[in-house]
């Protein structure tokens, strides 16, 4: 029987899937009247590597005392703080709370970090050099009582402490992107002529548009939850617009659009909605998907020759990788196509006719709805036969099925999203919200197939840290 006079140490050790301590500091002593917080949040007791344990949430568990019995026998439970990925129990995942046993091994996510649970009675307290207690440190995160309303320099200016969690996870980047462009904006407004940077023309259309763009694709990037380097995403989308200025499209508007039934009528002639779906599946679906693909198809022959990790990160390798460079591709094509040919054409029609002002203020009315429209439009038709690209490459013998399969599908898309478009705004809004459910349940079904689905660093919106 345990006595009241007997010191009872607990201890979680961080451990590999066999057993063994991972370091010297993977030792945390717990206290009998304080809870210890687990997850990757520098404020948490035990904090663990945020770039290691991606699937670790930022505050994904914890573990408290409960009060001691009547014989002065302590207790403790682990509990789920609603994380992502769920916390585990010798491999079954709990709900709530659920009280620990000597041995008990923690999982935090299924494939995520294990903790084992340690309880030790009885241990002489005058033996300062033990591995229980050289283990304290580590979890040595809480403050003394009598330091409680004390406040340290870094508490005053938080930004000397932050370090790399100020890029990771602040979204540092994209608020300087954000300024950059207002101050770009802001500089082209009114009269006068456009900016120039280093020898390239800025006008307001074309910062408008390039934001609005790169804010949509870092919200698929996001989604996706894999990293890619930017240049090679900058890469695809200049490759895609180049497309579009070189004699490849017009040999895909010959095929498209004169061997194949993919050209609309002239002269406002009168066509059924079946023959005009027809038409622009071959001319719009069919054509454009297939140049869109050209970028993503030359990255992956890239990568084949390319050693690891340059492979992964240039080439093709699962799903993720094909909707990351497809949506890519898109946005370089709507640019160019939105900037290139529908805005500055009815800005000029609308300037002969009211003013200059007058077409500036037009072009900017069609330039927005446009480039917002790209996630439920050309975003989400390339992502989607993208998906099917890498899984083609992750699943080789079913290649060809599989690339027709997502070929044919989003041209479908593409097809009746065009010839909805001049019919009814109800039915066009339908359309966009059923593009947009097929990209991201590629995504979300991209993110359980891939292979380093535990290195995925995917946002998650509504989870509770």
């Amino acid at each position: 029987m345990t006595g009241k006079n007997a010191r009872q140490n607990a201890f979680l050790r961080l451990v590999s899937a066999n057993g063994a301590a991972l370091g010297s500091d993977s030792g945390y002593s717990l206290l009998a009247n304080r809870e210890v917080v687990i997850g990757r949040d520098p404020g948490c007791q035990i904090v663990l590597d945020a770039i290691k344990y991606r699937m670790v949430s930022r505050r994904h568990a914890v573990v408290r005392p409960l009060s001691p019995s009547p014989d002065g026998h302590s207790t403790w439970v682990i509990c789920d703080l609603s994380s992502a990925n769920g916390t585990y129990l010798n491999d079954h995942r709990i709900e709530g709370c659920q009280e620990l046993q000597n041995g008990d091994r923690i999982s935090l996510a299924q494939d995520g970090p294990q903790l084992l649970f340690e309880y030790e009675v009885n241990y002489p307290a005058t033996v300062l050099g033990s591995p229980a207690a050289t283990s304290l440190a580590p979890a040595s995160r809480y403050e003394p009582d009598t330091q409680i309303d004390s406040v340290s320099f870094t508490q005053l200016f938080p930004i000397i402490s932050t370090g790399k969690d100020l890029t990771s996870k602040a979204y540092l980047v994209p608020g300087i992107l954000t300024v950059i462009f207002v101050v770009l904006m802001f500089a082209t407004v009114g009269p006068g002529q456009p900016l120039v940077i280093f020898g390239l023309v800025f006008d307001t259309n074309t910062i408008v548009g390039t934001y609005i763009a790169s804010a949509a694709y870092y919200f698929v990037y996001r989604l996706c939850g894999k990293h890619k380097p930017w240049w090679v995403l900058v890469a695809v989308a200049l490759a895609t617009a180049l497309i579009l200025k070189s004699p490849i499209l017009d040999l895909f508007i010959f095929v498209f659009r004169v061997v194949l039934p993919g050209s609309l009528p002239r002269d406002n002639q009168q066509i059924t909605l079946t023959e005009l779906l027809v038409r622009m599946f071959f001319g719009a679906g069919l054509m454009e998907e297939l140049l869109k693909a050209l970028p993503i198809l030359a990255a992956y022959g890239i990568g084949r020759f390319l050693p690891h990790p340059w492979r992964d990160r240039v080439g093709v390798g699962e799903p993720l990788d094909g909707i990351l460079l497809g949506t890519a591709s898109a946005v370089g094509f709507t640019l160019t196509e939105t900037l290139g040919q529908y805005v500055p054409q009815i800005a000029f029609n609308v300037a002969q006719q009211s003013g200059a002002d007058a077409g500036q203020l037009v072009g900017l009315q069609l330039l927005i709805p446009r480039i917002l429209g790209i996630v439920a439009g050309h975003m989400a038709y390339s992502g989607y036969l993208g998906y099917f690209i890498g899984l083609a490459v992750l699943k080789p013998s079913k290649g060809w099925q599989i690339l027709l399969v997502g070929y044919l599908t989003a041209s479908g898309l593409h097809a009746l999203w065009n010839a909805t478009g001049a019919i009814n705004a109800l039915l066009l809004v339908a359309v966009g919200v059923l593009s947009y459910a097929f990209l991201m349940a590629a995504i979300l079904k991209a993110r359980v197939l891939s292979p380093n689905r535990a290195q995925n660093f995917a946002t998650r919106f509504l989870e509770r840290k």
